[in-house]
């Protein structure tokens, strides 16, 4: 089959996803766009933003995304929630995901499936508190050069100052 042209190129279809619907606005939903009354203060620029789309029942939450690409097109930025289940992750051909908190292994493996057209990449974004999951084994135990870990401590963090740094470990670990 033919490959479409590298998403630098045209507008591009992706997913971004999390736990709940407040969640997903309260996090992905606030990076991308800002919040609620301030659209346009987050990644994407406000002249960037062709169309918010709300979502039903969840108060603020958005259901799409649309940006203007450079070439012209309009990119579709889907929001879905875990608390869906993986059937709400089936059909679409995505570019990319984006995985905010760690989703179960069958949401994570349907994902991936809506990304395989493309060969487009899914970002994952979370602290492993579940232990060695599904999804953590398969990036801890089982190699591939198409799988990345990139693991952060609180050392990374830039925006805190190191007397922050030092007052939030003594309050989280006593």
């Amino acid at each position: 089959s033919k490959r479409a042209p590298p998403a630098a190129a045209r507008s591009t279809n992706s997913w971004v996803a999390g736990i709940t619907g407040e969640t997903v606005r309260d996090t992905v939903q606030r990076i991308l766009v800002g919040r609620e009354g301030a659209q346009g203060t987050g990644a994407v620029p406000k002249d960037a933003l062709a169309e918010l789309v709300p979502a039903r029942g969840v108060p603020g939450l958005l259901d799409t995304i649309r940006v203007r690409h450079v070439s012209g097109g309009v990119s579709t930025i889907g929001l879905k929630s875990y608390e869906k289940g993986r059937e709400k992750f089936q059909g679409e051909t995505l570019d990319f995901c984006w995985l905010d908190e760690e989703p179960d292994i069958s949401i994570y493996t349907e994902v991936l499936t809506r990304t395989n057209v493309g060969g487009g990449p899914i970002f994952m974004t979370f602290t492993p508190l579940l232990g060695v999951s599904g999804v953590v084994s398969r990036f801890l135990h089982e190699k591939s050069p198409d799988r990345n870990i990139t693991s952060m401590t609180i050392e990374d963090v830039e925006h805190f100052s190191a007397d922050e740094r030092k007052q939030i470990i003594a309050q989280n670990f006593p």
